[in-house]
């Protein structure tokens, strides 16, 4: 992998998962900065396990759809310049006694060489894939995908996995398997207690090795618990997590309880059901049910990343030239990666961001603000962006700024800490934060007291790097009386243009505060 070379514009990778429901592509152009673009990401139901794990095939009529779907894929690919393809096939690929003619058949028609991978590998990516977008700290989390044919799950915190387990349990199988008499009426409670107990004699095993583990949280990656989600958030008058994609297990039951009540063409009018799901999604839910009653875990988050992810994260993490994945958190990593796939000036956020932490940190020792750990994270993160917004246009950047953030998949991040992030940005010059500003109206009553006071060490973070030189080398409130904020400026020659800077942050300083600002230039040089 270090011997790949990369032209002015990059390397562009596609990168494509074949499941037993669907196929997926993610076309992926690797930047000379070490940062990453995403150009495409694509998905189309094939159900190539459809009516295969009576007798271990995959019918004809499957392996067509597979073809002219991974066609497509292939040529939309090589419409953005793909030069590498890493392609892997899971459960239904590799329990086919087929499957060498399907993997030659795709050789020719699609120009794919495809990699069935196991049962382990498939759960050791899927993780890859998730914990790498995930802010754990640390917790341990427990991770599942429950796809057509199997089910992968693993238990671990955010750099390491600590269980990995692969079950012939899927939704397109256990439907064939319990549900093949009549798909179109309900699901009777005898035919869904079948699939349970079907399930829970199939990871009782595992679940006594996952029991000693003390889980702090769960993590789905499925389209199938996405999509239950997605149902519980539109039909249940009291679904408890408004805006956030989290499932607890009494609004699972009552879910299952809705949809195995009605008929298929029924079931497939719920709100927010995706039609093509209708007809296996009970036995996938079913599959979770089992998993969150034996493990009690009462409540499971939900995310969209998963198989595709965990490729990308495998292909980057052999690279020398992507240290991104190295000792970074998600969170650090997906700053990081959107800050250079924009082009940053890094010098200068690095520069800025080292003195606003020094302005948060001096404050609060002088207890000038309560805020603590998790406002801190944020405002650095939240600084190092700050400038993004010039990836559009340099007029108005500000405003840029805090779109670009807002609509980034900045991963580890939840939608407030986002619009949290992005709020600081828009406010790093121009105009500082007034309480009633209806720009703020996405953020409450604390968020926007907040700001106004982070934004404000930005202001004076941004102005003190105006030339973009570092003369700046430190600056902290030295000292604080009933009346006056002491700041000292450590600096290393003239800085006229950073004085002037200052002098013009003065009086929204002394607004919000409450205090008059007497601040102190001290050359580095000389010691006065």
């Amino acid at each position: 992998m270090t011997a790949l070379q990369f032209g002015r514009d990059g390397r562009v990778v596609a990168f494509i998962d074949i499941g037993t429901n669907s196929v997926r592509l993610l076309v992926v152009r690797l930047n000379p900065n070490h940062s990453y673009t995403v150009l495409t990401r694509q998905k189309q139901q094939v159900r190539l396990g459809e009516g295969e794990f009576e007798d271990d095939e995959i019918r004809e009529e499957a392996i067509g759809r597979l073809v002219m779907v991974c066609k497509k894929f292939h040529d939309l690919a090589i419409t953005y310049n793909a030069e590498e393809f890493v392609s892997v096939a899971t459960s239904a690929m590799r329990e086919a006694s087929n499957q060498h003619a399907v993997l030659h058949l795709l050789r020719q028609e699609a120009q794919l060489d495809v990699r069935v991978i196991s049962g382990q590998e498939e759960a050791r990516l899927i993780y890859l894939g998730i914990a790498s977008g995930t802010h754990l700290e640390d917790r341990t989390a427990f991770f599942i995908d429950i796809g057509g044919g199997s089910t992968e799950v693993a238990v671990g915190g955010e750099k390491n996995y600590r269980h990995l387990h692969s079950f012939r349990l899927g939704s397109i199988r256990l439907a064939g398997q319990y549900l093949e008499g009549d798909r179109n009426g309900p699901v009777t409670p005898g035919q869904y207690r079948k699939i349970q107990d079907h399930v829970r004699d199939a990871i009782i095993r595992s679940v006594s090795k996952l029991k000693k583990e003390k889980i702090d949280c769960a993590i789905g990656s499925s389209g199938t618990i996405l999509n239950l989600t997605e149902i519980a958030q539109k039909t249940l008058p009291q679904y408890a997590s408004p805006g956030e994609p989290v499932l607890s297990h009494p609004e699972l039951r009552r879910v299952i309880h809705l949809l195995s009540s009605l008929p298929l063409d029924q079931r497939k009018k719920v709100p927010g059901i995706n039609p093509e799901r209708a007809d296996i999604i009970i036995p996938g839910a079913a599959i979770l049910d089992v998993f969150m009653k034996e493990l009690g875990i009462p409540t499971i988050a939900t995310t969209t990343r998963g198989l595709q992810d965990g490729l990308l994260v495998d292909y980057l993490s052999r690279m020398d030239m992507f240290p991104l994945l190295g000792e970074l958190s998600p969170r650090q990593r997906s700053v990081l990666q959107l800050g250079r796939s924009c082009g940053i000036n890094e010098s200068h956020a690095r520069t800025v961001t080292a003195l606003v932490l020094e302005l948060f940190d001096s404050a609060m020792g002088l207890s000038l603000h309560s805020y603590g750990a998790k406002e801190r994270e944020l405002l650095e993160y939240a600084t190092f962006l700050h400038d993004i917004g010039s990836f559009i246009s340099y007029t108005n950047h500000h405003a840029h700024s805090y779109y670009i953030i807002r609509n980034s998949e900045l991963l580890g991040f939840n939608e407030q800490e986002i619009s949290f992030m992005a709020n600081i940005a828009r406010f790093h010059r121009k105009k500082a934060p007034r309480k009633n500003n209806p720009v703020m109206d996405e953020l409450d009553n604390r968020e926007r007291e907040t700001l106004r006071v982070l934004a404000t060490f930005v202001r004076f973070g941004e102005t003190l790097d105006r030339s973009h030189t570092a003369l700046i080398q430190h600056v902290r409130f030295s000292a604080v009386d009933d009346e006056c904020v002491h700041l000292e400026v450590i600096a290393r020659g003239d800085c006229q243009l950073e004085i002037w800077g200052i002098e013009s942050e003065k009086k929204a300083f002394e607004k919000i505060f409450g205090k008059i600002l007497v601040f102190e230039i001290i050359d580095s040089r000389t010691g006065g």
